[in-house]
């Protein structure tokens, strides 16, 4: 008996082994270095930014008094965290795609006058306190308290 205990303690002990010491991992491989103008996707792609601007644009234009309102607050955080939310996702996206190539044309997509916009009036909604990140899911919250940081609050927004 004590010499099966003794085998089976030696194949436990050698599993173990070959886990700690056998299995590495490689790292990732990295991205290929391609354009993503030469994708068959890109176009509905640019086709939705500028959707997703609407949307942005859209909820910024609610009169803050409809904001503090529930149906208004709902259209408000809709529209601004779509916005948000594709805008962030393609940022992290596209370099993990396509390499540096996709990192610098999804920056230079994401900065049209429309996007400095909306990035400007999402800055004022948050100071006058008419924007809350935490409003927000994850994904479009990193970007939205990116673009606020710095700001601060000066305004009561919706409070009475």
């Amino acid at each position: 008996m004590k010499r099966a205990w003794f085998i089976v303690w030696g194949i436990v002990i050698w599993q173990i082994a070959a886990w700690t010491f056998g299995s590495e991992t490689a790292p990732p491989p990295k991205p290929p270095d391609v354009d993503p103008r030469t994708t068959s996707t890109e176009k509905y792609l640019v086709e939705g930014r500028d959707k997703q601007r609407q949307d942005g644009l859209r909820a910024l234009a609610i009169p803050c008094s409809s904001i503090c309102a529930d149906e208004g607050r709902k259209e408000f955080t809709s529209g601004l965290g779509h916005y948000y939310y594709h805008r962030q996702n393609q940022m992290e996206r596209y370099p993990e795609n396509f390499g540096k190539s996709g990192a610098q044309y999804i920056a230079q997509q994401w900065t049209s006058s429309d996007d400095l916009r909306i990035d400007r009036l999402t800055q004022e909604a948050y100071v006058r306190g008419y924007l809350n990140p935490g409003d927000f899911d994850a994904v479009a919250r990193k970007l939205i308290i990116a673009v606020v940081k710095g700001e601060r609050i000066t305004g009561k927004g919706c409070v009475q």
